[in-house]
């Protein structure tokens, strides 16, 4: 559980009234996961690199490995805190690339079937080409009424997050929701997991890999509650590096598919505002030196 390192944060001690126990340092975050430089600052420090580091193999395109860093193993990991079993519906609000790889996984893993909930045209069709999920656009039809036809009335037997503290609401709810964050009365939105815990089944199991940071509001703990649902969360990818690059390797997945744009470092800030606010049907961007 690499975000749980008690050694890589040197200001773990601002996350202790919040959290209880300070967290691992985390890159790109902010002062109190450590104060790490992201991966595009001009220099970044690596604590511990001797031991984070996987080598990978010479002659295998840049385009394979990249999403290995990332997007890919956090998806595995929402898939796999969902303890899948044969014949099981999975649920993942959230068809950006990391909720891409967290349908694809869900397969990997034994789902029967998958659902992606979204509300991005061109998100939705890669997640029935990509991951050959079942799509539910929230914007059309209510997710949840949705899921429960599409169930028998049952509801899914896991539930996936990869959506996190920026989801965006419908209604009365998004609006009670942007009104309390834009006053500081909450940090995060918490739509998508108000969601998910009336949406699964009873006994079921809520995978939560998007993140979140502080104080949400008016979550339906009762439903939880009652309906006995399991809860999962973090953000332990890096454990999962090394078997997914060699499932890439002995090509069983190739996870490339997920780019739409390839740019030049010189268009970085471009590549930024086309996948920020949804443009030209960006779903991930891939930098490369020499375009």
């Amino acid at each position: 559980m690499w975000s749980l390192c008690d050694n890589s944060n040197p200001n773990a001690w601002m996350q202790d009234k919040i959290y209880g126990f300070g967290t691992s340092g985390i890159f790109g975050y902010s002062h109190a996961f450590g104060g790490y430089a992201g991966a595009f600052a001009d220099y970044v420090r690596v604590p511990f690199a001797d031991y984070g580091a996987i080598k990978v193999p010479e002659g295998i395109p840049d385009e394979k490995l990249l999403p290995i860093s990332d997007a890919f193993p956090t998806g595995y990991m929402g898939a796999e805190m969902c303890d899948i079993q044969p014949g099981d519906i999975v649920a993942v609000w959230g068809a950006g690339p990391v909720g891409l790889f967290a349908m694809k996984s869900a397969y990997m893993l034994g789902a029967e079937r998958v659902i992606a909930i979204d509300r991005v045209p061109e998100r939705l069709q890669m997640a029935k080409e990509f991951a050959h999920a079942e799509t539910i656009n929230y914007e059309e039809i209510d997710a949840g009424e949705a899921l429960k036809e599409m169930t028998g009335g049952r509801g899914p037997d896991a539930c996936i997050d990869a959506v996190g503290l920026e989801a965006h609401g419908m209604g009365l709810e998004g609006f009670y929701d942007e009104a309390k964050q834009a006053v500081r009365l909450e940090t995060d939105r918490p739509t998508v997991l108000r969601q998910m815990m009336v949406a699964c089944r009873k006994g079921g199991t809520l995978s939560i890999m998007g993140v979140y940071s502080g104080f949400v509001d008016k979550i339906p703990m009762g439903a939880a509650f009652n309906k006995g649902l399991t809860f999962k969360m973090g953000q332990f990818g890096q454990k999962y590096m090394a078997m997914l690059l060699g499932r890439v390797l002995e090509g069983e997945i190739d996870p490339s598919q997920v780019f739409t744009h390839r740019l030049s470092l010189d268009e970085t800030k471009h590549g930024f505002e086309i996948f920020k606010h949804k443009k030209d049907n960006c779903i991930k961007v891939l930098l490369k030196p020499g375009l």
